[in-house]
């Protein structure tokens, strides 16, 4: 699951890049509103969690041109105010929750959770293709034989996978949403990380397996008989 965090406070930020990257989310950090809203503008987010007062743009103005592009990506909006005015404005706006700072890393991961669970739910917390299934809150894929958890950008993209199975995801989709748009890292990682998901499903029994399609991308299929 890919998020934006948008937080001016340099060691706030750095913390919670620390633990959302531990808790298997894949994470764009920005340190402003201006580019907050890029961001959003032409990533394919998740989620996103939004200081409110940041240079250049507040969170609350990111947050109204978002939602009057007809962005409708969940948003956890973050204050040092504790007023309700500014809770308020922030709901009104569109926001899906509030959390006031300090806060707990675990009740930040809880509210994550809770507004990204509408996503999940049109799809289930547990995605099955032919034997195998994938468990969305445990990040383990399995058979009725063997069982594996999955480290965080495999899970990611068998998860993209098994949300759109037979169809086919080419290697800039797979960069744009699990390491970003404007990632550095080469794409011949995606390559890498199929190679780990076919070893994986090999060792499972699994009936289905991830089909590279030449010049296009690849694509998760149940095997032919």
């Amino acid at each position: 699951m890919r998020l934006l965090l948008a937080e001016d406070e340099q060691e706030l930020s750095h913390a919670l890049l620390t633990i959302l990257t531990r808790n298997n989310y894949s994470v764009d950090a920005v340190d402003n509103g201006r580019d907050a809203l890029d961001y959003l503008m032409a990533g394919n987010y998740d989620g996103a969690i939004l200081d409110i007062m940041m240079p250049r743009m507040d969170g609350i103005t990111v947050l109204k041109n978002v939602r009057a592009a007809g962005n409708h990506v969940p948003i956890l909006m973050l204050t040092a105010k504790a007023e309700v005015d500014d809770r308020v404005l922030g709901l009104d706006n569109g926001a899906d929750d509030y959390l006031t700072k300090p806060f707990s890393m675990k009740e930040l991961l809880a509210r994550i959770r809770a507004m990204t669970r509408r996503q999940e739910s049109s799809t289930g917390t547990v995605l099955t293709l032919g034997n195998v299934s994938l468990n969305r809150s445990t990040y383990t894929v399995s058979t009725s034989s063997e069982a594996f958890r999955l480290a965080n950008k495999e899970y990611q993209m068998l998860e993209m996978l098994m949300i759109h199975p037979y169809q086919v995801i080419s290697a800039e989709q797979f960069m744009d949403k699990i390491w970003g748009y404007d990632s550095e890292t080469d794409q011949n990682v995606v390559w890498v990380y199929i190679s780990f998901l076919r070893k994986k499903l090999v060792a499972l029994g699994a009936d289905i397996s991830i089909k590279a399609t030449r010049g296009l991308g690849y694509s998760l299929e149940k095997n032919h008989d």
